[in-house]
């Protein structure tokens, strides 16, 4: 696949993801799924409740659009738009069953944690068994394949989980995840070119056009919010197509600001629970600079800036 065809992917899922979210918009606002904003958050984000969710429905489905009209149907395609779509249910369900009972928690953590594991073990077994490079995990830098042996799924699994959650954790800010998933999935999409992998390119540039396409509606003041739904779908696509293309290991490079969310929870709740004390203003990390003073807005185009500079990154090592 050319850098072109590509770009074209991407202008087309760009188009499919803007007609099918302004189609959502009301559709959402007449079934009445609204958001539930959590009590505990920032005060400002009070007025957000309401707005409609569940929008990454729009995104999904313009990434099937895309795939089909790609015509590149290969197992590696089916493999990550499956992943895409699984992850992108979980987040579904999770979503309705905060509409359905009203309030911002839906489905139990270890609920969607078994349900994320079982679909990262599945991607784990196929690359082991179908993938030309097996249980081998490219290294950058070295340049080399390392063989991970039985250790090999596990990683696997833990790739997905950690991705799907991490992007889940940035959609708090309008515009940030979307954004910021939209510039990630371009390098990608550029890295499945460069590393001949027809298949995760073509999931990648459908991604980044969705987001993009999404994007014209949740921007600061967001219409619709992506939800669980697209978050989930997001982070398992993008996570399946890196691992297809056997650059899992530029994930945490690319996608920094996913990472930089995850951590902040983390070690919120660790410093929390075991010192009674918060590291943070208040976590994921977004909300710690919102906190600060920051606009919503400063903060979603710093992080999209930090996210071009760790994409960069991310191509110079490519390229090493």
């Amino acid at each position: 696949m050319e850098i072109i065809h590509g770009l074209l992917f991407a202008a087309l899922g760009l188009m499919a993801s803007s007609v099918f979210t302004s189609m959502a918009i009301p559709i959402i606002k007449s079934k009445q799924f609204g958001q539930f904003i959590r009590e505990d958050g920032p005060q400002s984000h009070l007025s957000k409740a309401g707005t409609p969710t569940m929008g990454g429905i729009a995104i999904i489905a313009a990434v099937i659009m895309v795939t089909i009209v790609g015509k590149i149907y290969t197992k590696d395609t089916f493999v990550i738009l499956a992943v895409l779509i699984l992850f992108g249910l979980i987040g579904f369900l999770d979503d309705y069953i905060k509409i359905a009972k009203k309030h911002n928690l839906g489905l139990r953590a270890w609920q969607k944690l078994v349900l994320q594991i079982l679909l990262g073990i599945g991607l784990g077994v196929y690359m082991a068994t179908f993938n030309e490079h097996g249980t081998a995990v490219w290294i950058p830098f070295y340049g080399q394949y390392v063989d991970f042996g039985m250790f090999f799924i596990p990683f696997i699994a833990f790739v997905v989980v950690a991705m799907a959650n991490a992007v889940n954790l940035t959609d708090g800010l309008d515009g940030l995840s979307s954004g910021v998933s939209a510039i990630v999935t371009l390098f990608f999409g550029y890295a499945a070119v460069l590393l001949g992998s027809a298949s995760a390119g073509v999931i990648s540039f459908a991604i980044m056009g969705a987001c993009l396409g999404f994007l014209a509606f949740n921007k600061f003041p967001a219409q619709i919010f992506m939800g669980d739904t697209g978050s989930m779908a997001i982070g398992g696509g993008l996570a399946a197509a890196a691992i297809i293309m056997k650059a899992e290991l530029l994930l945490p490079i690319a996608g920094i600001i996913y990472v930089a969310e995850a951590v902040s929870v983390i070690i919120q709740v660790v410093s929390f629970k075991t010192r009674g004390k918060r590291v943070f203003r208040m976590a994921p990390i977004h909300h710690h600079f919102e906190e600060g003073g920051m606009k919503e807005t400063a903060v979603v185009t710093m992080f999209w800036g930090i996210t071009v500079i760790a994409c960069i990154a991310a191509t110079i090592i490519l390229n090493f």
